[in-house]
């Protein structure tokens, strides 16, 4: 185990108001309407699920199939070895977001976090976090070469943090965990302040340079989550700059 001495030092978080964009098809299903901002293709908010079949027992049968190898769900019943079920949270509004973000992993693993446990990422200023995910929404677009117009819909979720986080604002000798290109460093960095407890990190924003970010690997205090303003981020091909508005 790393000494305490090679970690960031921590710093008190009062912190109202941070801002986490999460796709609009994932935001709140009992409250999802039909009506979607996008042409057909990637950026669709209507789950994949309905364009295999309209006939409605059909759908049922692929909805309880996605049910069954949701990540979230196994998180919540205890069956996933990154979290256990004792760190999710219940009874809380937007405790399925919540619960979401630790059970959900990227394959290849975040910034600060590995591909068997997720963590909750957020930004100080809403501007941040649209930018934040509009780089990697544009990235996924340049991969495939993708040259329509594609429109992404999110829901940002705010929540409150109070508590000691490690910092690594104006530390050279994290630097490197900033790399724009590679998580390696930020992984293995993460993955010693788990050993030790830590409730996540403070850091800059790489893709917006006035922007902070904050990581938190405890559920439990991701705290008073509620809905903010809906945003619409718009490219005109995959190389564009992307439109970004709050539609409502």
């Amino acid at each position: 185990m790393a000494a305490a001495s090679t970690l960031p030092r921590v710093s008190n978080v009062l912190r109202n108001d941070t801002h986490r964009l999460i796709p609009w098809r994932y935001s709140d299903p009992g409250e999802r309407g039909p009506a979607k901002i996008g042409p057909q293709g990637i950026g669709n908010d209507e789950s994949v699920l309905t364009r295999l079949t309209d006939d409605v027992a059909d759908l049922n049968a692929l909805f309880e199939l996605e049910g069954a190898t949701n990540d979230r769900l196994l998180g919540e019943a205890g069956l996933l070895p990154g979290i256990t079920l004792r760190e999710l949270v219940f009874g809380l509004s937007y405790s399925h977001i919540v619960n979401a973000a630790f059970t959900h992993p990227n394959p290849m693993g975040s910034r600060f976090n590995g591909p068997d446990r997720g963590a909750w990422y957020a930004a100080f200023a809403r501007a941040t976090s649209e930018l934040e995910v509009a780089y990697h929404r544009g990235k996924e677009l340049q991969e495939i070469n993708w040259q329509e117009s594609e429109t992404f819909k999110y829901v940002d979720f705010l929540a409150d943090f109070r508590g000691q986080f490690h910092d690594i604002r104006d530390h050279r000798r994290f630097r490197t965990c900033l790399d724009p290109n590679s998580y390696s460093t930020s992984q293995q960095l993460a993955a010693r302040l788990l050993e030790h407890g830590s409730a996540g990190i403070v850091y800059p924003s790489v893709r917006h340079k006035p922007g902070t970010c904050i990581v938190c690997f405890r559920p439990a205090l991701v705290n008073n989550v509620r809905k903010g303003a809906t945003i619409a981020i718009q490219f005109a091909n995959a190389f564009a700059k992307p439109e970004i508005r709050a539609i409502k």
